[in-house]
């Protein structure tokens, strides 16, 4: 079997038109395009426009989704490698965005409506020796869609990002957030996002390997290898297994069409794979190859080789809990019999260029991920099915993931076309991806339940959109992969209950997955987390800025103002910047500087989702799961995300290394009191003492106590204490008594008290060394009602290259150390947003981004910003 691959620089050219826009009339011809690539990419490389990063530029490029356009190139072959001679040829295309035409030879082969399945078109009588010419026609999405939704025959609602976004993207199976998100930036591309492969000498090709599991007494597993396997002709075919030491043969008696094999392996107590955090990720490779000959010793020194495919599988039982009881309805993943708390972030594309969702981004977000202690991702529905890498490196890191299918916050079609459209992506996907030991959940859509009820013609006629909900969610999408891959569950909708259950599942926290956004999009109180304990919370958010050195990426000096036209272009929630600034306003004292006020945003959206957090983690075992919103961004903007668009860690960021830690000591106010409670989510008992020590903010300890002799079972959370506030007043203590009212809303004013001149420090001290904690602190009330004590932090070189100390004469909180030396620098220091006391220096590291240094003037140009009283 011959592979020839058809990536390199293609020839990209506007296909006029009377529709033709006049930027992309103005175009000249033959645009070098890389493939794999994309076209904004491309015209950006050759400066036929600019960066829509920056500025406002995203509205000067919008004509390009309203534009067709010609990819081709040639393809040299000679006589053995065309048509004749027995062979036979195709062509293998993934990843087509999205509306296209494949021609060999100026012959059609094949189209596309959707970006989510493969093109795999037999083209052997079309091949000619010499030269050979493919043609990629993409046709302009958004024309498409307008026209599709011109011939409905009712309305398919779907929600609306923005002024300028995709309308009518819910009609096409393209990534939905190319039109635009409230993070997200409209960027209509198009193009191929997989090599293009042309396969020749083949006469049977395997479409796709899978393997079902099964445990067996002893510990040993047994591993049903199905092979699906389309034949030129009647044949005899041998196929060769090996996984890991072992080796099989099995010839089969193949008909010309499509068949699928089945040939059962066994292999004795493998190693289990376990999420991150629990134990180790072995990984065991799968090799099936296919042979003309009746045994592959017949085939040595001959092209007799048909076909092979490798993939690495893991072993591992996988449980979601889905069961009555006195709360409600539980949901909880169980892995190898061990019940797992859920902690991680939800997964948007890497970047809204696919050019430039390179491996070393995947590699550097998910190790990002695993090193702040998260077990799994969610990926999110409106984005796309991921490449290979992020599943491979899921599968190495122990990252669990939730996949939603590509639907999201929407209502769909239900014709023919378009559910058989959805019905061949649903099989091409979870044939590809379903041996991935780290995907633990098939969910069917992002928020289209509930979505019933965000528009007008939906809630006016329910029963029509929830008829072509079912027939679209369950009829298809369902039934497919519950047929496919009956080895996990499946969640028809997040939020949701489950199966049957068609509830509200936003409002409710007794059953099913939640997503709760009361504090964000309702302007609750950070303490409003406090209201609930969701069984399992998928979603949950609070915005941030970005850094200033992401501001300046997209933003001149005289646009570095948050009311700016670019500042607010780079917020895409409506309400954003009003939600950011009113929140700072309530709990902290408003600073004056750009820099600082970015920086307190990123405090405020810390502080918000470790609340959140602390609280559901010590309510294990109702509470099971708490995946934020989100974790990466797509472009340099305002957002949720933790993780910055060019990869700098938010205050959030490094916050959930410490929420999220194994071993965490929760500390939370609520009803009047302190709670203390310990979290242990290892496999081992924990076994210390918590050390609890009321200072003031001066540094002074003005009582001390020590909660002794503390067993912590594995995969528990006990509240230890709840002590009452009045307690902690002595000696001479200012108490704030004050009155929260959510802005914008018809809630109930909240209460909060609390102290002004103290603070609360906690350590764990184990029995032994084996488990380590980090040390926390809480405040006692709002920031911006503290007396916080002028700290003058210092920074001195630390134990050796690349290493700094932080030492305070009084206590700092949320201290954050920046680079901020003449040399190019990137990267970020080992930890920030901690508290720092006197006499206890912090050492940092700093982490360069690959390929570059550490900066020699690290220590002497580096300072640190932390809360203050006075900005």
């Amino acid at each position: 079997m011959r592979r020839t691959e058809l990536s390199g620089t293609w020839h990209l050219n506007v296909l006029h038109s009377d529709s033709t826009p006049p930027e992309a009339a103005a175009l000249p011809s033959d645009i070098p395009m890389r493939v794999p690539g994309d076209i904004a990419a491309a015209l950006l490389e050759e400066k036929l426009i600019e960066d829509p990063y920056f500025g406002r530029n995203e509205l000067d490029v919008l004509w390009i989704g309203r534009t067709d356009w010609s990819l081709s190139t040639s393809l040299e072959l000679n006589h053995s490698a065309s048509a004749g001679d027995g062979l036979v040829s195709r062509l293998d295309f993934t990843g087509i965005d999205t509306v296209a035409e494949v021609l060999v030879n100026g012959t059609r082969v094949a189209e596309s409506r959707n970006m989510f399945r493969r093109l795999r078109p037999e083209v052997t009588g079309l091949l000619k020796a010499g030269e050979n010419q493919i043609e990629i026609i993409i046709r302009s999405p958004e024309n498409y869609t307008a026209e599709a939704a011109a011939n409905l025959p009712y309305p398919i609602p779907h929600s609306n990002q923005s002024p300028w976004q995709w309308a009518h993207r819910n009609l096409l199976r393209k990534v939905a957030c190319h039109g635009g998100w409230d993070w997200g930036i409209t960027l209509m591309t198009g193009g191929i996002y997989e090599p293009p492969i042309l396969v020749t000498d083949s006469p049977g090709r395997i479409e796709y390997v899978t393997t079902r599991q099964t445990k067996s007494a002893g510990g040993s597993w047994n591993v049903e290898v199905r092979t699906e396997y389309l034949s030129a002709a009647d044949a005899e075919v041998t196929f060769e297994y090996v996984l890991g030491d072992s080796v099989t043969q099995k010839t089969f008696s193949v008909i010309e069409g499509a068949q699928e094999l089945i040939h059962t392996l066994a292999i004795e107590s493998p190693d289990l794979w376990w999420p991150a955090g629990q134990g180790g990720q072995p990984l065991y490779t799968l090799n099936v190859t296919a042979f003309s000959g009746i045994s592959p010793s017949d085939c040595i020194g001959t092209t007799a080789t048909i076909d092979t495919v490798e993939k690495r599988i893991g072993f591992r039982e996988v449980e979601v809990v889905v069961k009555d009881d006195e709360v409600g309805r539980s949901m909880f993943f169980r892995i190898n019999g061990r019940d797992i708390f859920a902690k991680g972030a939800n997964w948007i594309p890497v970047d809204a260029f696919p050019s430039r969702q390179t491996d070393d981004v995947y590699r550097r977000l998910l190790s990002d991920s695993a090193a702040a202690n998260m077990n799994m991702i969610r990926l999110w529905g409106g984005g796309q099915y991921e490449r290979d890498i992020f599943y491979n490196l899921c599968d190495e890191l122990g990252l669990m993931i939730w996949h939603d299918m590509m639907f999201a916050c929407s209502l769909f079609p239900t014709d023919g076309p378009f559910l058989a459209e959805v019905d061949a992506e649903v099989l091409h996907q979870v044939k590809r991806l379903m041996d991935h030991p780290s995907i633990v959940l098939w969910c069917g859509n992002n928020e289209d339940l509930g979505a019933m009820m965000w528009f007008e013609e939906s809630k006016a006629n329910r029963d029509r959109y929830l008829v072509d909900y079912d027939r679209l969610n369950e009829g298809v999408i369902g039934r497919a992969v519950k047929e496919l891959d009956p080895s996990r569950t499946w969640w028809p909708s997040s939020p949701s209950a489950g199966e049957g259950d068609y509830s509200d599942c936003w409002h409710d926290d007794t059953k099913g997955d939640m997503h709760y956004w009361s504090v964000w999009h309702e302007g609750l109180p950070f303490e409003s987390y406090y209201d609930v304990v969701p069984r399992f919370c998928s979603e949950f958010g609070f915005q941030s800025f970005p850094c200033e050195r992401t501001v300046a990426s997209f933003a001149g000096e005289k646009d570095r103002n948050l009311t700016s036209p670019v500042m607010r272009h780079h917020q895409k929630n409506n309400a954003g910047n009003t939600i950011i600034l009113s929140t700072m306003a309530r709990y902290f004292r408003m600073p004056v500087s750009l820099g600082d006020q970015l920086y307190l945003s990123q405090v405020q959206q810390a502080w918000a989702i470790r609340t959140a957090v602390d609280y559901w983690r010590a309510n294990r075992p109702v509470s099971m799961g708490a995946l934020y919103w989100q974790l990466n961004d797509n472009w340099p903007v305002a957002s949720w995300a933790s993780i910055e668009y060019d990869g700098t860690w938010k205050l959030l960021h490094y916050e959930a290394r410490r929420f999220y830690a194994p071993m965490r000591i929760s500390l939370f106010r609520k009803d009047g009191c302190l709670h203390v409670a310990v979290i242990n989510d290892t496999p081992e008992e924990a076994h210390g003492r918590i050390r609890l020590r009321l200072m003031s903010f001066e540094g002074d300890e003005l009582d001390t106590t020590v909660l002794d002799d503390l067993r912590c079972p594995a995969g528990t959370a006990s509240t230890l204490a709840s002590i009452p506030l009045s307690e902690l007043a002595a000696p001479s203590a200012r108490q704030w008594v004050s009155v929260l009212k959510p802005h914008d809303t018809g809630a109930a004013d909240v209460v909060e008290e609390g102290f002004t001149d103290r603070f609360i420090a906690a350590d764990w001290i184990p029995a032994d060394q084996s488990v380590p904690v980090e040390a926390e602190s809480l405040l006692l009330t709002r920031p911006r009602d503290c007396e916080l004590a002028e700290a003058s932090v210092l920074i001195r070189p630390g134990s050796g290259p690349g290493r700094v100390v932080l030492e305070t004469d009084r206590p700092a909180f949320y201290v954050q150390a920046e680079y901020r030396g003449s040399e190019p620098a990137s990267g970020r220091f080992s930890d920030a947003g901690f508290t720092l006391l006197p006499g206890r220096p912090v050492e940092l590291e700093w982490i360069p981004a690959e390929g570059t240094a550490i900066p020699a003037d690290l220590a002497s140009d580096s300072t640190a910003r932390h809360l203050r009283s006075t900005y």
